[in-house]
């Protein structure tokens, strides 16, 4: 079963790869966001939210994994093959590689071309921030973090819960994930409501954000910094970041690159000053975006290398038990 689970992780990776998630299809996520969003409105009120938004976090991760499991288990009792293609459908939908690229560059595309105004649009799509005044630098700093933070948000830990236990235990990463983009928010509405999807968002991210930090290092080369330095920035900026995992993506990515991350953002004109990670050794241009990107791709395929050469070792331990 392990290798069964495998390959329907490398499929699934080679198929969000090449196909993404095209609009005009049907996504589990959209529908995961929608029962959220119902249960948002009836339960988040009264004395007892944090209760409650307890209950609407196992009420979802029960339906999820639930009907995932079942269709799974239907698709392997037709045929082992059928088992593994649906599985890497099924898993193709929690990852983003492909999607992080096409966001990345629809941001580089107009700031090469010096159409700023555009960029600022574009990025405001990925970002909560605001970013009506940013400059050339902001707009880069911006996508740079989108891009570098979600390559373990969404591409190696669905990857890692796949291979743990496929399609199922994908599908609910990508709940929890959803669950806490959703209402994972420190403010008087979601504060109490949102706290267990944020915790258990933390948890589900705690081994992927710091393996992919750490594979960021041992697949990329920089022009600025040693790998001495390199490791030396990541363990010690990446704990800087206010989130206690994705720091560590995008720290890695500062050392590569030899930028600074962290800094000044306006979310809705209230000014939110989050500490530096990196050492400005260059500024911020069009072209580190690429450049991130071609690390998400690097780290994640190394990632699913990773996650065979896990899979065999249990296996061979599992057979000398």
């Amino acid at each position: 079963m392990i290798y069964h689970h495998l390959l329907a992780v490398t499929l699934a990776f080679f198929l969000d790869l090449i196909i993404g998630d095209p609009p005009n299809w049907p996504h589990p996520v959209k529908w995961i966001g929608s029962m959220i969003s119902k249960l948002d409105r009836t339960f988040n009120e009264g004395v007892h939210k944090k209760r409650n938004g307890l209950f609407m976090l196992a009420l979802v991760l029960t339906t999820v994994v639930s009907l995932t499991g079942l269709s799974v288990y239907f698709a392997y009792f037709i045929h082992p093959l059928a088992g593994i293609l649906w599985e890497a459908v099924v898993i193709s939908t929690t990852i983003a590689q492909k999607g992080l690229k096409q966001a990345g560059m629809e941001v580089c595309h107009p700031l090469e071309e010096r159409d700023f105004p555009e960029a600022r649009l574009k990025l405001s799509y990925i970002v909560g921030r605001d970013t009506d005044a940013l400059n050339e630098s902001e707009i880069v700093r911006g996508t740079v973090e989108t891009v570098a933070e979600n390559t373990s948000d969404g591409v190696t830990a669905p990857l890692f819960w796949a291979a743990v236990g496929g399609a199922p235990l994908a599908m609910m990463y990508r709940a929890i994930n959803t669950c806490d983009s959703m209402v994972g928010y420190k403010n008087d509405k979601y504060g109490q409501f949102g706290w267990a999807s944020a915790r258990l968002d933390d948890i589900a991210n705690y081994i992927p954000s710091r393996l992919t930090g750490m594979l960021m290092l041992v697949c990329s080369k920089s022009r600025h910094h040693d790998l001495k330095a390199r490791w030396r920035i990541l363990f010690s900026d990446a704990k800087k970041h206010p989130s206690p995992n994705s720091g560590w993506c995008e720290a890695a990515v500062a050392a590569i690159l030899g930028v600074q991350l962290g800094g000044l953002n306006m979310y809705k004109g209230v000014v939110s000053d989050r500490e530096r990670m990196g050492v400005p050794l260059v500024l911020l241009e069009a072209e580190h975006i690429p450049k991130t990107i071609a690390i998400m791709h690097r780290s994640s395929l190394l990632f699913l290398l990773m996650l065979w050469l896990g899979g065999a070792a249990i296996d061979i331990t599992i057979s000398w038990i």
